[in-house]
């Protein structure tokens, strides 16, 4: 039997299960990495989907300004920040500080 390629979605859920703990990247850098570039909107309406999933750290995307613009989609407007800051990520404002630094960007990190 032909196993079906996987859905947009769950590739972007294995994507994300692969960012390190107190790392972050952004919707367009996975959207980049899956030979996408443009629908970074679609990676965040994967993220939106994927609150229910506990093994996808759905608190480590960001917009490329390292904005906590997925915050509304978590159990309260809090949870995100305070689950990137119990990885040791700083934010002031809704916002990563020193963002260049913890950036993850799949495409030079992944080799696939």
């Amino acid at each position: 039997m032909k196993k079906d390629k996987p859905s947009f979605f769950e590739d972007v859920y294995e994507v994300v299960k692969l960012i390190p703990q107190g790392r972050v990247t952004s919707y367009g850098a996975i959207a980049n990495y899956l030979g996408t570039k443009g629908s970074a909107r679609m990676v965040g309406w994967a993220m939106n989907a994927a609150h229910g999933l506990s093994d996808v750290p759905a608190h480590r995307v960001l917009n490329r300004q390292g904005l906590l613009t997925g915050k509304n989609h978590f159990s309260t407007p809090t949870l995100m920040q305070e689950l990137l800051e119990a990885e040791g990520v700083v934010v002031e404002n809704d916002q990563v500080v020193d963002f260049d630094r913890v950036f993850w960007d799949p495409g030079r990190e992944l080799t696939f």
